[in-house]
């Protein structure tokens, strides 16, 4: 290969080169992009005090009681699906992910044969003790691993109640003898306990109340004794006008003269 052969080689090279670099300068001027001046969504999330979150939320939340009270067994078999990939709830169905789900409200946590839990959710049953009672449900359904830290299940929750009283509605029916539901407006489970010691506050206080009572009879009896004590002023002017009788008698009647 001559030098001629060389040169048109590495001028098609370069050439090349060239090309690829002004298109790049080209199509960047064409299809330049900026940063808007102000973002289209401002996603702002505020952080609340540590504790506050929590319990303000708890605060706020319907009784699980009061949302299965008007809850539809029917819409909660469509919710159901959602979990169906991982949960089988006919009576002796099979393990999937997840354990079968028949029976599942008020069975101990845990504690289903032939599954394997993982730690975090047996921790979470306290050896049998820990139930999935209603309020266990609502709150686990709502945020799995908010609930249960931990926990393998994926699951990301089910946000709004109607949603969540359904579907709890519809697992309460897949059982022999299904559990009754809650009463309408009951405080939750342990609710109870926490207001005994404000009840029975009243009845600590009874004999203060009854103290004033009590000694009103004897603190009065001064008071009622008080006109005796004012008597002898009641006599003071008739002694003080005894004098008087020395006085000068009218016109036309003789002064009496006091006897030596």
């Amino acid at each position: 290969m001559d030098s001629f052969e060389v040169n048109k080689v590495l001028g098609g090279l370069l050439g090349t080169v060239f090309v690829v670099f002004s298109v790049g300068i080209v199509s960047n001027s064409l299809f330049a992009t900026h940063a808007p001046e102000t973002p289209g969504f401002a996603i702002e999330a505020a952080e609340a005090d540590a504790g506050g979150a929590a319990g303000g939320a708890a605060a706020e939340e319907t009784p699980i009681a009061d949302l299965l009270a008007s809850a539809d067994a029917g819409a909660g078999e469509a919710v159901f699906k959602k979990c169906a990939a991982c949960h089988s709830i006919e009576k002796g169905g099979p393990n999937k992910v997840g354990p079968d789900l028949w029976a599942i409200v008020d069975r101990p946590v845990a504690s289903h044969e032939g599954f394997s839990y993982s730690g975090a959710m047996k921790e979470f049953a306290k050896g049998g003790q820990e139930k999935w009672t209603f309020e266990n449900l609502n709150h686990f359904l709502t945020s799995p691993k908010g609930f249960v830290k931990g926990t393998a299940m994926g699951f990301a929750g089910l946000k709004k109640d109607d949603e969540r009283a359904n579907l709890i509605a519809y697992m309460r029916e897949q059982a022999d003898s299904p559990v009754p539901l809650p009463e309408a407006g009951a405080a939750p489970e342990g609710a109870a306990e926490e207001a005994a010691p404000a009840d029975a506050a009243p009845a600590e206080a009874a004999p203060a109340e009854q103290a004033p009572a009590e000694q009103s009879p004897t603190e009065a009896a001064p008071a009622e004794q008080a006109p005796t004590e004012a008597a002898p002023a009641e006599q003071a002017p008739a002694e003080e006008a005894a004098p008087s009788e020395g006085t000068p008698a009218p016109e036309g009647q003789p002064a009496e003269q006091p006897a030596e």
